[in-house]
């Protein structure tokens, strides 16, 4: 039996020599070493054969699947240097060809312009907060001096969850909530999402506010003025003319809207200011005494300014775009440009 197993190895080998793909040696592998190959069937005689020749036709058995398992494994390889070779040879990498440049992503003209705002009043000294956008009624209108009867509570503006529960209309709550943990001077920012039920070419039902309020002893008008006066000509340019326009909020008393320059005519007149020469930016006021209550602060001692504006707002006139639906799309001709 040690004589076949011999044999049995020898034959393998010679047979290996002959073949030329990875194919023809698997099936050579499975015709000497498989369940039903050459070397199963010597071992069946294994019971034929003394107890005391058995342990080394048994080592003479595993050697001779090694060498042949061993041989095998060889052949596979050099066969697969070689068509490695060969691929290269016939499929020359040409090294001069320029590379391939990766594309790089851009900001989102959105992000762009929060994180330039951002960026203007943290030079001014404001810090940044933010809260959620789920809101109760008390945050956001209730204590923002909005009676039960404001227009303002309409179905038609707001998203409502419950009736407790909104979306809140705008990013106004932080207001609160910064008052209620925390003392005067307060010098506050707070950018975020907001909701309405709102959609055309300059409304969407999801959109971006910052809303920003100081509150600090001896606070006047004329430090609001210059704060957006100071933020319209960083964003816009100093050539920039604006105008403060008396208006009604029920959170700020005195209230007024802010107007600057036409960026399209710089103030001659044209069909995106409706010929006036003006466009609406924001709206500000003094903080109304009677949101002070609320979180007790002293009204004799503090006073405060408060602005919110529309960020897609800024962005449609800093980029001179005429649908809002743009920003949100997500059409990559139009993002490229930014």
């Amino acid at each position: 039996m040690i004589d076949d197993l011999k044999q049995l190895n020898e034959s393998a080998l010679n047979k290996l020599k002959e073949l030329n793909s990875i194919d023809e040696i698997l099936n050579l592998k499975i015709e000497y070493l498989g369940k039903k190959g050459h070397l199963t069937s010597v071992l069946r005689n294994m019971s034929k054969v003394s107890k005391e020749m058995r342990p080394e036709i048994g080592k003479v058995a595993n050697e001779v699947k090694k060498s042949v398992e061993a041989s095998i494994d060889a052949a596979v390889e050099t066969i697969k240097d070689a068509d490695k070779n060969k691929s290269l040879s016939e499929k020359l990498i040409d090294v001069t060809l320029p590379g391939r440049r990766g594309q790089l992503g851009r900001l989102h003209p959105i992000t762009a312009v929060i994180e330039e705002i951002k960026d203007t009043f943290q030079r001014f000294g404001f810090e940044i907060e933010e809260g959620p956008e789920i809101e109760t009624d008390y945050y956001n209108f209730e204590a923002l001096n909005i009676p039960k009867d404001h227009p303002a509570r309409d179905m038609q503006d707001t998203f409502y969850i419950s009736k407790d529960q909104v979306l809140r209309t705008h990013t106004s709550p932080v207001q609160i909530r910064t008052f209620e943990k925390q003392d005067p001077p307060v010098k506050i920012i707070a950018p975020g999402r907001v909701y309405r039920c709102d959609s055309d070419v300059t409304h969407s039902p999801m959109f971006h506010q910052v809303e920003g309020f100081l509150v600090d002893t001896d606070v006047t008008f004329g430090d609001l003025k210059g704060i957006l006066v100071a933020f319209i000509h960083q964003m816009f340019g100093d050539k920039i003319g604006v105008r403060f326009r008396p208006s009604y909020f029920p959170f700020t008393e005195p209230s007024a809207e802010v107007d600057m320059q036409c960026v399209i005519c710089m103030g001659k007149g044209c069909r995106v200011c409706s010929k006036t020469g003006w466009l609406e930016i924001l709206g500000c006021g003094m903080i109304n005494p009677a949101l002070f209550e609320y979180v007790k602060y002293d009204t004799e001692k503090y006073t405060g300014f408060a602005f919110g504006m529309g960020v897609e707002r800024i962005a449609m006139l800093k980029y001179q775009i005429n649908d809002i639906r743009l920003l949100f799309e997500n059409n990559m001709r139009f993002l490229r440009q930014f």
